[in-house]
């Protein structure tokens, strides 16, 4: 049953909270099991043979799919500026833009700051808004630079604090 499961349990949303609940509330239930004796000799019938461990059959691919998948986008959405914060770091990956210039098509990522391509600090987070200069200017006076996202309704602003020695970059797509 859990063989079936780690393979069909897991495609619809209930079943994606529930499934995996069951399987570990199912753990010390079969340690249990496994804990018994050997059945008396003279017994009706022979135990049922159990069969290869869960963990060497093929379908423990159906809950290592599953795992990989999310681990994919957790990793792939790490990077976008839409879920950058005050203290994170940015890279701008277009060409580099002169001091006081504005980028109207940056293409911005979240850096560690250790790394070397760091560019600048986030010291500032504006939602609903799209006038990056004043809102960081007024908000955040130490911020030498912004960058402004907008798709649909979604917009943001982060005002920024340049780390390299170039004062006045201005990040705006």
């Amino acid at each position: 049953m859990t063989s079936d499961s780690l393979w069909q349990g897991w495609w619809g949303i209930p079943s994606m909270i529930v499934n995996p609940i069951v399987m570990l509330i199912n753990i010390p239930q079969r340690l249990k099991v496994n804990k018994l004796p050997e059945p008396l000799p003279g017994a009706p019938r022979a135990p049922m043979n159990p069969g290869r461990p869960v963990y060497l059959r093929p379908t423990i691919f159906g809950v290592l799919i599953p795992v990989i998948l999310v681990s994919l986008i957790v990793l792939m959405e790490k990077g976008d500026p839409e879920f950058a914060k005050a203290g994170d770091c940015i890279h701008n990956n277009n060409t580099i833009v002169l001091p006081g210039a504005v980028d109207s098509n940056a293409d911005v990522e979240v850096v560690a700051c250790s790394d070397p391509r760091a560019e600048a600090r986030v010291v500032g987070r504006e939602d609903d808004t799209n006038d990056g200069e004043t809102v960081c200017r007024k908000s955040f006076p130490d911020a030498d630079g912004y960058f402004t996202y907008k798709r649909g309704s979604d917009q943001y602003t982060l005002c920024l604090k340049s780390l390299k020695q170039k004062p006045g970059t201005v990040f705006a797509p």
